[in-house]
């Protein structure tokens, strides 16, 4: 199922996230840093990390003994949604120990983001991070500026945008910058499709499902494009990759990774433009790649077959 926008901010909102985030990797001494020392701007924002967080089920025992039955019921209800807490009066963060590493880094910056940012602080003194804590307009909003604190923290700024500037256009690319700076592969892959000057798009897909005796598919998740691509063929509205797709052949079914394939994209005004697209199963999700062949630089890459997108 395609997910809601979790990140998109009016300039003027998104510009104040980014300033509170850039005074936060000051403080750490963060720039230039590689991985992204999160635990140091963690600390630097006078926060600690529970060492057992709220997720843990002997903890939830011992909290559960101090509450009604409605409370506990409420806990419960929240605590099956969330990944992160951020706890204002004992300025301690709690983080799901059972995701993987890279997103407990984000899980720890967006928390970071929720204290650094003065709105958030001052509203709330126990923050929590589902629909549970408050009313669901103001909750999407303090949700995705923490999001895009995250991010700019992350990804140090333009950095990580500069480096993708520098870096070959492929699915290749965000992988390796995902491992310098300490992300996973899923918010990399986001990461350089939107901020890259080159026209490309990522589409994040849910794991392969292969039905018994039907043709395997992938829901979408998310879409990410590049400014350029967006403005020049618009931004896809798909929800699902199956066998009627175009893009079908590049799910990588049965392997971990597809290799360039050659298709025809139709832009805005219908013109067609000779493309690229490639894939990557990460386990948890399937990153799709798809660029012009105008964007690349360097050598022609061979490939294997053609597809038409209309």
């Amino acid at each position: 199922m395609r997910k809601e926008d979790d990140s998109s901010l009016r300039p003027d909102e998104l510009r104040a996230v980014e300033e509170r985030a850039k005074q936060s990797l000051n403080k750490a001494a963060a720039w230039g840093r590689f991985p992204t020392p999160v635990d140091d701007i963690v600390s630097a924002a006078k926060l600690r990390v529970a060492p057992k967080g709220l997720f843990d089920p002997e903890r939830l025992l011992a909290f559960a003994k101090q509450q009604t039955a409605k409370a506990l019921f409420a806990v419960k209800a929240a605590i099956s949604k969330v990944l992160g807490l951020y706890d204002a009066n004992e300025q301690i963060i709690h983080i799901d120990e059972s995701v993987g590493p890279s997103k407990q880094k984000f899980l720890k910056l967006h928390e970071t983001g929720h204290h650094e940012l003065p709105a958030h602080r001052k509203i709330f003194t126990f923050f929590q991070d589902c629909e549970k804590s408050l009313a669901p307009e103001i909750a999407d909003q303090f949700e995705r500026e923490a999001n895009n604190f995250a991010r700019f923290a992350l990804f140090q700024g333009t950095t990580f945008q500069l480096m993708a500037a520098d870096s070959p256009m492929g699915i290749k690319s965000p992988m390796n910058l995902a491992k310098k700076f300490g992300a996973s592969n899923y918010a990399s892959a986001r990461e350089f499709a939107r901020t890259n000057h080159r026209p490309c798009v990522v589409y994040i897909l849910e794991p392969i499902k292969t039905p018994p005796g039907k043709p395997a598919y992938a829901e979408v998740r998310r879409v990410e494009t590049s400014p350029s691509f967006a403005a020049q063929f618009g931004s896809p509205v798909d929800v699902l990759i199956d066998s009627d797709h175009a893009l079908y052949p590049l799910l990588p079914i049965g392997k971990k990774m597809t290799a360039p394939i050659s298709l025809v994209y139709s832009d805005k005004n219908g013109d067609h433009h000779e493309c690229l697209g490639e894939a990557f199963d990460t386990t948890h999700n399937i990153l799709l790649l798809v660029y012009p062949t105008k964007s690349l630089t360097g050598s022609t890459i061979a490939v294997p077959s053609q597809l038409v997108l209309p």
